[in-house]
């Protein structure tokens, strides 16, 4: 909706992520979400093909662009490895630093790590892949560049590494943007758990019927997590930020009272 939140202000962090769904017909579709690190608030959602491609992400950013965001505050954006972010990134907001996130990096070098391992017997390979993963923890969790460095060089100085070393060389800036003074508040991976909401409480899962209804699905969660508040209680395993504030609070708007169906017209 055009000028949705205008005049709300934003950190310049932020992070994206997508979530498959089912539609008739056996077609799939995929949500994409744009969520401001910092303030928590919801800027847009997109309706799109697949992640794979720059006109994905375009439409995204237009989207947030359309609600009220200036694109040039955009500085640090944190996802998975999506091909289509990349090229996006590169030709539209290059100058926009991508925080890669670590928990998909970390997957993507299981096979490295097992194909490094594989030569060895048995009783050492337990020692091996610890010794590695030990590395690659000190490099990717690193508190500062320096520390990472050392590491890295570790990882370069044994033959039977220097390929993977390689590897996380090339991701390394991507890996520790989060480290940079003017990236306070971004984080290091993806949104996935925005998803909670949109599946236990607005949505039908994932299974839509049509476009349309899928991209409303995405207009109203986003509005519900902009208007509701943070609940107070931590739970087992998750401590929530900023309770009993909404993201619209926390960015410096005043909702009031006004719940997300009073925002809707209900």
């Amino acid at each position: 909706m055009r000028g949705q939140l205008e005049g709300v202000e934003n950190s310049g962090q932020f992070a994206t992520d997508g979530l498959w769904a089912r539609l008739r017909r056996g077609v799939t579709k995929v949500l994409l979400t744009l969520v401001d690190t910092v303030t928590g608030v919801v800027w847009t959602t997109h309706v799109a093909e697949d992640e794979n491609h720059a006109e994905a992400w375009e439409g995204l950013f237009r989207s947030a662009e359309l609600a009220g965001l200036s694109l040039d505050d955009l500085e640090g954006i944190a996802s998975d490895g999506s091909q289509g972010l990349y090229s996006f990134l590169r030709a539209k907001q290059s100058r926009a630093h991508h925080q890669r996130c670590v928990w998909h990096y970390w997957r993507s070098l299981a096979g490295d790590v097992a194909k490094v391992i594989a030569g060895y017997d048995e009783e050492a390979k337990d020692e091996m892949a610890s010794h590695v993963n030990g590395l690659l923890h000190q490099i990717i969790d690193a508190t500062s560049y320096e520390s990472a460095e050392e590491a890295l060089q570790r990882l370069r100085d044994d033959p039977a590494t220097e390929l993977l070393a390689k590897k996380v060389n090339g991701q390394l800036d991507r890996l520790l943007y989060h480290l940079h003074p003017v990236h306070e508040g971004l984080v290091r991976t993806s949104p996935e758990w925005l998803w909670r909401d949109f599946r236990l409480h607005l949505s039908r899962g994932r299974n839509h019927g049509c476009d349309d209804r899928l991209a409303e699905a995405g207009a109203l969660w986003s509005v519900y997590r902009n208007f509701t508040p943070a609940q107070w209680r931590s739970e087992q395993k998750r401590e929530y930020k900023n309770p009993g504030r909404s993201p619209l609070q926390v960015a410096g708007a005043k909702p009031g009272e006004i719940s997300y169906l009073d925002a809707l017209g209900v």
